[in-house]
């Protein structure tokens, strides 16, 4: 028996070595049982292996055919994968999880899900009209040794989305978007129209827009005006399908190797790219939390769907006239919504879709379902009242061992080193491939200022240097760290060396650049070369 059914029986909290050897035992032994009971399984999500706990990082590609999925992928790993074919046409019917290995090569889908390391096994459920367009290439690429990328079927529109796949996209699709970390939407910018599949599956995302980030793509091949035209017409129509207080993340630029058709904007697709980058390189080290929210998600909805279940059982009759109880049952399931709401003070935003819900209740037997089991309930509210807590602090304590930027190899390597690295030239970088201070191009500016604060010994106080330092209107915790930057000497005083650099670093927060943690070699003065201090 599951020590959950002993009565009277105190544990001790548990202690985990790790996040995922947490999150697998709460599943297992606190969870599954309420999912198990309710047959929780048959109406939203197949139980959760150790390999969807353990697995790395994953990323979906999600966008209409000719949008550049698999070109994406390309860039990001700088490499060609196994069964890749690039096109104007729908060349990727298939779904492929761009994964990690040390022997190149494709696994088809059936011999996929019988894997117990992959996290695929529970896709056998779509069956073989699924499975056949599925498939692994594994590569030996540094990227993938961190993260791993899936490409999906080009959505259709006009005609051709008439023609049917043989399987519940948009259900293959929701299954993803459960256990990815991060779901990026392409669109072409030459062709914005959202096509009534594409609507769909934008819908089948639904509750996972938390994950969800849009890139603009193949930005470069239109002029400036025509960018923010195209760029205004997006969020109009994504504003329509995509129902939440915030404006969804829109990253714009053109994610190939080729070379720029209109290169007007290209510091604004610099600036993108690299934000879209620390994006993902930043999922390794916030994977733990992501599951660890996706789990309390997943309680929550189990908690319902058992009050939902047993609601229903006790509903039924014992004797006659249970066909039509149920029809009556499914058809007033809003009404015992409310119900619920009310008695258990649940949110409503923790149902499940209403509509969905009646079309699974229709081929249900009711009398099979279980009545209300307390210490089930009871068992998953310890655990998101107490195990969650004490596992989140080990969360916190994994995230600090970390790197922030683990992700690396391929594209993320071009932007992070040499001239061509993010910011190079730009904010706190400006001058540093330079033999003269970049300071001095203002410096005689500087100085004149610097000598109306009436300076003792060739240097001004701190309150004197506040006086004016508040002047840009910046808040005082960025002006002290520009002053903590510019005190170089640590004297607490500045001399007008470091009262330039101090307007320099002004000058450069002002302009939208983010201050150096540590300032860099290039702009110590020249005097105090040697003499920075940590």
């Amino acid at each position: 028996m599951f020590s959950w059914s002993k009565k009277n029986a105190k544990k001790d909290p548990e202690l985990f070595q790790t996040v995922s050897d947490g999150l697998k035992k709460l599943y297992h032994q606190k969870l599954f049982p309420l999912e198990d009971t309710y047959r929780f399984h048959d109406f939203h999500s197949p139980a959760l292996e150790d390999a969807d706990f353990d697995n790395k990082p994953m990323v979906l590609l999600v966008g209409q055919y000719s949008t550049g999925k698999t070109t994406f992928i390309r860039h990001l790993i700088e490499h060609d994968f196994p069964g890749m074919r690039i096109g104007p046409e729908p060349t990727t019917d298939s779904f492929i999880a761009v994964m990690y290995g040390e022997q190149e090569g494709v696994i088809p889908g059936n011999a996929l899900v019988v894997d117990p390391k992959k996290p695929f096994r529970k896709l056998n459920a779509f069956g073989n009209a699924f499975l056949n367009r599925f498939q692994c290439s594994q590569l030996n690429n540094p990227v993938l040794e961190s993260i791993s990328i899936i490409d999906t079927p080009g959505i259709l529109s006009g005609e051709k989305q008439r023609i049917s796949r043989g399987y519940d996209f948009a259900a293959v699709l929701e299954w993803f978007a459960e256990r990815v970390d991060r779901i990026i939407l392409l669109f072409d910018a030459h062709k914005l129209d959202i096509s009534d599949e594409f609507s769909e599956v934008i819908k089948a995302l639904k509750n996972h827009e938390d994950k969800m980030r849009v890139v603009l793509n193949k930005a470069d091949q239109i002029s400036t005006q025509q960018l923010m035209r195209v760029y205004g017409a997006l969020m109009w129509s994504l504003g329509k399908i995509i129902n939440t207080p915030e404006v969804v993340r829109v990253y714009i630029g053109s994610f190939w190797s080729q070379p720029h058709l209109v290169a007007d904007n290209r510091r604004l697709f610099e600036a993108e790219e690299q934000d879209l980058y620390s994006d993902i390189q930043s999922l390794p080290r916030n994977a733990a939390l992501r599951k660890l929210n996706d789990l309390i998600k997943r309680a929550r909805l189990a908690k319902v769907h058992a009050y939902i279940i047993s609601t229903l059982k006790k509903e039924m009759p014992s004797m006659f006239g249970k066909d039509s109880k149920k029809k009556e049952l499914i058809a007033n399931l809003e009404m015992i919504y409310d119900k619920i709401e009310r008695e258990h003070q649940i949110s409503r935003g923790d149902f499940p879709n209403l509509k969905k819900m009646q079309d699974i209740l229709a081929g249900q037997d009711f009398t099979k379902f279980s009545s209300i089991k307390p210490k089930l309930l009871e068992t998953v509210d310890d655990m998101l009242a107490n195990d969650i807590a004490r596992l989140m602090t080990l969360v916190r304590q994994e995230e600090a061992n970390m790197p922030s930027q683990i992700v690396k190899g391929g594209a993320f390597e071009g932007t992070m080193n040499g001239p061509f690295g993010h910011g190079y030239g730009e904010g706190a970088g400006e001058g540093i491939d330079e033999l003269e201070w970049i300071v001095l191009r203002d410096k005689p500016s500087y100085d004149e200022i610097f000598y109306t604060l009436s300076p003792v010994n060739g240097k001004v106080s701190g309150a004197a240097a506040k006086k004016e330092m508040v002047k840009s209107k910046l808040p005082n915790t960025v002006l002290g760290k520009i002053w903590k930057l510019s005190d170089v000497d640590r004297d607490g005083y500045l001399d007008d060396e470091e009262f330039a650099l101090a307007n320099h670093l002004i000058k450069v927060k002002l302009e939208g650049h983010e201050l150096p943690a540590k300032l860099p070699d290039h702009l110590v003065p020249p005097s105090k070369r040697g003499l920075q201090l940590d």
